[in-house]
C-alpha cells in the first residue's frame, strides 16, 4: 500500500480540476397575449413573425451563476397583433476553479446553448396552448453571437460579465 502523496515543503499543492456544472433549469417569466382573440383563430392569414432573444448573467454566489435566456415573439397580420408571446428560461451553473478567462465564454455561449432547447420547447408549447399552430425556433450559434458582441464593444470575449448575446429575427 502506499501513502496518499501529501505535498513536501516548497511545493504547491496540486490544482483542483476545473468544473461547470448544471444545477437548475427552469421557466423564470412566461406569458401569453391574444389581444383580439376569438377572431384572429377565424381570420386565414399567413402572419408576420418576429423574434427577440437575449440571454444576461448574475453571479449570485461565490460559484454560482444565474444565466437567463428572454425571448419575445410578436406575430403580426398587418398592424394587428395576433399573439405576444414572452418567455424567460433560467439556469443556475456551478462553475468552480475555472480560470477567469474561461468565465465569460462560458456564461456568453455554453450556459445559453444548454437552456436554448428548454426555451423553444417552453415558446412552441405556449404558442400551442394558445391555440396556434406549433412555432419552433431556429438553431441559433450563441458563439458566433458572442464573438460578435464583443467586436462591437470592444471588449475581450474571455472577460466575465460582458454581457451575452442578443439576437433579432423576423420571417
Amino acid at each position: 500500500m502506499t501513502e496518499a502523496q501529501q505535498p513536501q515543503r516548497g511545493q504547491n499543492p496540486p490544482e483542483q480540476a476545473a468544473t461547470f456544472q448544471i444545477e437548475k433549469i427552469y421557466v423564470k417569466d412566461l406569458s401569453l397575449e391574444i389581444p383580439h382573440a376569438p377572431q384572429v383563430f377565424i381570420e386565414q392569414t399567413q402572419p408576420q413573425i418576429d423574434v427577440h432573444i437575449e440571454s444576461g448573467e448574475s453571479r449570485f454566489q461565490p460559484d454560482h451563476y444565474e444565466v437567463t435566456l428572454s425571448v419575445t415573439v410578436t406575430a403580426r397580420a398587418g398592424e394587428r397583433t395576433l399573439f405576444l408571446a414572452e418567455a424567460v428560461q433560467g439556469g443556475i451553473f456551478a462553475l468552480r476553479n475555472v480560470p477567469e478567462a474561461d468565465i465569460g465564454p462560458l456564461l456568453g455561449i455554453a450556459c445559453p446553448t444548454v437552456l436554448f432547447p428548454y426555451l423553444r420547447e417552453t415558446i412552441s408549447d405556449l404558442v400551442t396552448r394558445g391555440g396556434f399552430p406549433p412555432l419552433l425556433l431556429s438553431p441559433i450559434s450563441f458563439e458566433q453571437l458572442y464573438l460578435q458582441r464583443m467586436q462591437q464593444q470592444g471588449t475581450d470575449p474571455q472577460q466575465p460579465g460582458s454581457g451575452g448575446p442578443r439576437i433579432e429575427t423576423a420571417s
